[in-house]
């Protein structure tokens, strides 16, 4: 289940605001150039890389991540820098062996980790040192607003103020006006196998500045460290955990976008509602893309022969990439039977006791199988564990988890699973103090029978049922940009 884009906001108050100031002024101005200019080239942008305002901002986006307490291959953390090298003497350091080319990117230190599901299969993260991942946020926070300015709307993945969310909503918009054939399409090993020459021709498009580029081919180049102590080289492919990755993987995919969503650009044969039907009467399909990083899906108004075709056409242009879809995961699907896409569920289907018929979002089961897991884990029968830390962590999983799907039809998906966290939590208390069950009912009723709530400590167990099921509101064209005030 990915989680929201992050937003490109910072956070103002955790550093000094002159160096906010500095940074958003810079990335405003990229951003606006890049705009009015799609052919420019940018060049000195790299005084803009080590500038110690973009280095200040690049730590705190750095510390302020869930990764700051994993170290790299050379063992140093954010708390580490923070405490025995001090984060200033360490900033100047980093910016005196950029500025006299000195620096040179170590390689990733290799980190398996269960694939989110369930499934029983594992990805590698590439987790960079603390400095190195200093400097690829400085490059982001340099590159991104170039590259905002370019990418198409149908992509929403790690990109700013944007979220997994706006992705279901364009689908559930598309195919209630007859988008109902899917190409719900898989890359195979989409991070790995990215073509490093045609990665950095598409970044030269839009950077002159040479010593940019070097950096970014430097941290390509970089190499892995393996679990097993063995250094590997990097000759395709970006590691997946590093903070420069979703982006230049933007880069990459905004090829796939172009592509697509160019009939929907003025003047195309996609971009009114009139064109679009004068197509779709003389046979010919519409299509809509909806990306999330490596994720993405083709709506089509039109029949299987169509989406077939697309998925040739699809294969085309991601070839020269180095990338190709996956013959096994990649499927060509009608909304009536459902396809899941960044853990929901999305189908088209009658709504009981009408005829009409409805796209309709619920909750794929990979994901609530990951939950339960995570909830069996935290409550096994024989734990010792602090019930106010079980309850504590219960409540900090489910209710992250169901804030980001209240916007499906999970009313009863989110009642069943409190049900489930009741009778794990019940049944380890029965197991940890030898209850029966006259000894649930007598600690947890009141004495008109009511059930009291699980509390241990000052916390209580949480209901996910209570949260709101609201609408997601489609942006479309609407989603602001962060560097443009009040966009709209």
């Amino acid at each position: 289940m990915p989680e929201d884009a992050p937003l490109n906001s910072g956070a103002p108050d955790q550093i000094p605001q002159g160096a906010w100031s500095r940074v958003s002024g810079m990335q405003a101005k990229l951003h606006r150039w890049a705009a009015a200019d799609p052919g420019r080239r940018f060049d000195d942008l790299f005084n803009f890389v080590h500038d110690p305002a973009t280095l200040l901002v690049a730590f705190d986006r750095v510390a302020g991540n869930k990764g700051a307490r994993t170290p790299g291959v050379d063992g140093l953390t954010v708390t580490d820098v923070e405490d025995s090298v001090g984060v200033p003497g360490f900033l100047d350091d980093l910016r005196t062996s950029l500025k006299e080319g000195t620096f040179r990117p170590l390689p990733v230190r290799e980190r398996k980790i269960p694939k989110p599901g369930g499934s029983g299969k594992i990805r590698s993260l590439g987790i960079p040192t603390v400095a190195d991942r200093i400097v690829q946020a400085a490059l982001k926070l340099v590159l991104e607003p170039i590259f905002e300015a370019d990418f198409e709307p149908v992509s929403y993945g790690f990109r700013p103020k944007r979220r997994a969310q706006d992705a279901i909503a364009e689908i559930h918009y598309f195919g209630t006006r007859g988008y109902r054939w899917v190409l719900d399409a898989d890359i195979e090993a989409a991070f790995d196998n990215v073509s490093h020459a045609a990665l950095m021709g598409r970044v030269r498009l839009r950077v002159k500045d040479k010593r940019v580029l070097a950096l970014v081919k430097a941290f390509l180049k970089a190499g892995i460290l393996t679990e097993l102590g063995d250094f590997e080289d990097t000759h395709t492919g970006t590691p997946q955990g590093g903070i420069l990755s979703p982006l230049i993987f933007n880069v990459v995919m905004s090829v796939l976008d172009e592509h697509l969503h160019g009939p929907w650009k003025d003047g195309g044969s996609m971009s009114t509602e009139s064109r679009r039907a004068y197509r779709r009467r003389k046979g010919s399909p519409t299509w809509r893309l909806v990306r999330y990083c490596d994720d993405f899906v083709v709506v089509v108004h039109g029949d299987r022969n169509d989406v077939l075709a697309l998925r040739e056409d699809v294969a085309a242009v991601l070839a020269p990439m180095g990338l190709r879809l996956s013959q096994a995961k990649t499927q060509v699907v009608h909304m009536s039977d459902g396809f899941d896409f960044l853990g929901f569920h999305i189908q088209w289907r009658r709504k009981r006791g009408t005829n009409k018929w409805h796209v309709y979002t619920f909750i794929a089961d990979r994901p609530i199988r990951s939950l339960k897991a995570k909830i069996r884990a935290l409550t096994h029968r024989t734990s010792q564990q602090d019930l106010e830390h079980v309850l504590t962590r219960i409540n900090q999983v489910m209710h992250g988890w169901a804030n980001y799907f209240r916007h499906a039809v999970a009313k009863s998906t989110f009642s069943m699973l409190d049900n489930f966290a009741w009778w794990r939590i019940i049944r380890m208390l029965m197991e940890r103090h030898h209850w029966r069950w006259k000894d649930v009912r007598r600690r947890l009723t009141t004495p008109t029978g009511r059930w009291k709530p699980v509390t241990g400590g000052q916390v209580e167990l949480r209901k996910i049922a209570a949260i709101p099921i609201t609408r997601y509101r489609y942006r479309s064209s609407t989603i602001p940009n962060p560097w443009i005030p009040n966009h709209a």
